[in-house]
């Protein structure tokens, strides 16, 4: 019998990242105006997360020179359904 694999809906496409990760980049923001942006980008996207997680994640992001993948990783653990 052949079992289907789940389909996997991505949450954040890189595309998207790639541009939020530009505007991290260059806006010349600190980390608690970074952290607004991915609560910004994160409510676009229909889900909410917690001030401090995102300071929290801001802060991380910032210091790993906001790899794609990582900001991947780091959004879907923040990212609360709303």
């Amino acid at each position: 019998m052949i079992q289907a694999k789940p389909i996997e809906i991505e949450k954040f496409p890189e595309a998207d990242l790639t541009g939020l990760r530009e505007e991290l980049l260059h806006a010349g923001l600190d980390s608690w105006q970074a952290a607004d942006l991915i609560l910004i980008y994160l409510a676009g996207k229909g889900y909410g997360v917690s001030n401090h997680a995102a300071r929290r994640t801001a802060t991380r992001l910032e210091s790993a020179g906001y790899n794609v993948q990582r900001m991947k990783e780091e959004l879907e653990q923040i990212a609360l359904v709303m």
